[in-house]
């Protein structure tokens, strides 16, 4: 694959998918499907409340997840990926199985 420095969009997409906690964010809304805050805060040991938060508002800007809220008291929130954000879930299979494979590599040269 040729492409003009310029004309490659890589940087765009890796500045939406980039950081700690949006790959598994996403990799838990693609596997579970619709889940609320709390659930995803439970899922994702070491995310704080405030990074979860803004990780979300994120990927919500971006069109790659939604967010609904529901009129009731306590406020119930739900998270799930948009048609156009499960245009990534190859993507991020692709990497995920990537990275498994880099740590076989990295395992086997290490001894």
């Amino acid at each position: 694959m040729k492409y003009e420095t310029g004309a490659c969009k890589v940087e765009d997409a890796l500045n939406i998918l980039v950081g700690k906690w949006k790959p598994l964010i996403l990799l838990h809304l693609l596997n579970n499907g619709t889940q609320r805050f709390n659930e995803l805060k439970r899922s994702i040991p070491g995310i704080t409340q405030k990074m979860l938060t803004k990780q979300l508002r994120e990927l919500e800007a971006e069109d790659i997840i939604t967010r609904v809220v529901y009129p009731e008291v306590p406020p119930k929130v739900e998270y799930s990926m948009t048609k156009y954000g499960e245009s990534l879930r190859p993507i991020l299979e692709a990497m995920h199985e990537w990275g498994k494979k880099h740590q076989l590599h990295k395992q086997k040269h290490s001894m």
